[in-house]
């Protein structure tokens, strides 16, 4: 049976509305432990409730990412090889924030662009997500994208971009790959849920 104290916090946390917090602590030292080729590894040490403690986390620029969908609800997924995962997995236009002072929302819409070769008439912010807040300080903000037509020029792609597959799919199947543990790229598997959400959600309205 659950302790007296730990009632109460539950009760609290369940009559307050979820959401993240902000929380500063103590930094007594931050130091480059690794320099990458393209993100750092940095060790800090703080205190946090009277311990000090050392941490180390990838330092990354963050990436924005895109749910490209068309006027039949079909997502645009793309899929490339991920060498830390040995796999070609499924996922949705992205990339890097490594264009200093670039606005998430138009680094989305370049990534579009430069990985798929699309531009679109509307874009709304479907969440931020953390994929691995215990590992690194990396935040993904992702964008819904309709009213979608070719860019004015095609991109150039080498390396893993080289050879990118692009399948439209129809978000009822997108949905039922991410439930039935088929794709694993967190940020395609969030944003294929919220965007399926709103098209719900949309269908219901004109219902």
């Amino acid at each position: 049976m659950p302790s007296h104290a730990a009632h109460i916090q539950e009760e609290h946390i369940q009559e307050e509305h979820i959401r993240d917090e902000p929380f500063e602590v103590e930094v007594l030292d931050s130091r480059l432990a690794f320099e990458g080729h393209v993100w750092d590894v940095r060790e800090d040490r703080f205190r946090y409730n009277d311990h000090e403690l050392v941490r180390h986390y990838v330092a990354h620029t963050g990436a924005a990412a895109v749910v490209a969908l068309d006027d039949d609800d079909r997502v645009l997924l793309i899929q490339q090889y991920r060498h830390p995962i040995r796999a070609r997995d499924w996922e949705i236009p992205a990339g890097l924030l490594d264009v200093e002072g670039e606005d998430p929302l138009e680094a989305a819409q370049r990534e579009l662009a430069e990985e798929v070769d699309l531009v679109a008439d509307h874009w709304e912010k479907l969440a931020r997500m953390a994929p691995t807040p215990g590992g690194s300080d990396e935040v993904i903000h992702l964008y819904l994208a309709t009213g979608l037509s070719d860019a004015p020029e095609a991109f150039d792609r080498d390396g893993e971009e080289a050879d990118i597959r692009l399948a439209w799919v129809p978000i009822e199947e997108a949905v039922s790959a991410v439930l039935g543990g088929e794709v694993a790229n967190g940020a395609m598997m969030l944003g294929v849920m919220l965007a399926a959400e709103r098209v719900r959600r949309r269908a219901d309205a004109a219902a």
